[in-house]
């Protein structure tokens, strides 16, 4: 199943390795610091005009991608798990 991210973004969910809250996650110097070399390597893509509320890593074919998504990591749960049960 694909799971819309926000935007253009949909994403396969077997491809998801984390939905992580922006707000508590980036009070960390390591997240702030993986968050940058992500997008120093232009494996970082923001999907909202917003203020992101949730960043989501995925990996697929051997590559890390990082999307900055609109909606909470609750909400993504929530239209993952109502796909999955369609």
């Amino acid at each position: 199943m694909y799971l819309h991210l926000g935007g253009s973004a949909v994403v396969h969910q077997r491809d998801i390795i984390g939905v992580f809250d922006m707000d508590n996650s980036t009070s960390s110097h390591l997240t702030r610091a993986f968050l940058a070399r992500r997008e120093a390597e232009g494996d970082l893509e923001s999907v909202t005009g917003d203020l992101p509320k949730s960043f989501v890593l995925c990996g697929a074919r051997g590559r890390q991608r990082v999307y900055l998504a609109q909606f909470s990591p609750a909400t993504l749960r929530g239209r993952a798990e109502s796909r999955t049960l369609e």
